[in-house]
């Protein structure tokens, strides 16, 4: 039989209805999740109630839920995705049936240019985590793009959690110089 991940036996502890389970789901993930929202939103606020919206979505589904993978965020992620692009319909409704459609134009040409600098911007932090060593690259990817816990992370890579966290800490700082950079541009 083949071994089975913590967010599988998470998955099916909830489903189940062990709330604690769902609470661990939940904390491991709220950060990618929200993040997700954000780059399609653009809105902290629409953002957060998407992130909780996905939750929500994702406990109603998980009892149907057969993972594939050994982790919840593509399945999370997917959720998010659905959960934000009906955002993004009500609130393009709600402006179209505004008094205030004129101004959205102006909106519309600052959101091109946003695009323009949100492309640089994914650029610059591409080459930027492509530049970065094995190990600081495999933590990156584990606890940023994959959704890891430290420590989880620190297991996988055969580390410590401390190396985990110190490391992660001065990627992040590194990535923080490289927007910096782009915003000042």
């Amino acid at each position: 039989m083949p071994m089975r991940s913590e967010d599988q036996e998470r998955a099916e502890r909830a489903a189940s209805g062990d709330q604690e389970a769902f609470r661990t789901i939940y904390r491991d993930y709220v950060r990618p999740v929200y993040w997700i929202a954000h780059g399609i939103l653009g809105s902290t606020a629409d953002a957060e109630d998407v992130t909780q919206e996905t939750f929500v979505v994702a406990w109603r589904k998980l009892p149907g839920l057969e993972l594939v993978g050994a982790s919840l965020l593509p399945w999370l992620a997917t959720i998010c995705r659905f959960q934000a692009a009906n955002r993004l319909r009500v609130i393009r409704r709600d402006r179209a049936n505004t008094a205030d459609a004129v101004q959205d134009e102006v909106a519309d040409t600052v959101s091109v240019e946003d695009q323009v600098i949100s492309a640089a911007l994914a650029e610059r932090i591409a080459l930027e985590v492509g530049s970065l060593g094995e190990l600081d690259a495999e933590v990156f990817r584990l606890c940023v793009v994959e959704g890891y816990a430290y420590q989880a992370a620190a297991e996988r890579l055969g580390v410590s959690h401390a190396v985990v966290r110190n490391r992660l800490s001065r990627v992040r700082t590194r990535l923080r110089g490289a927007v910096r950079e782009v915003r000042d541009a």
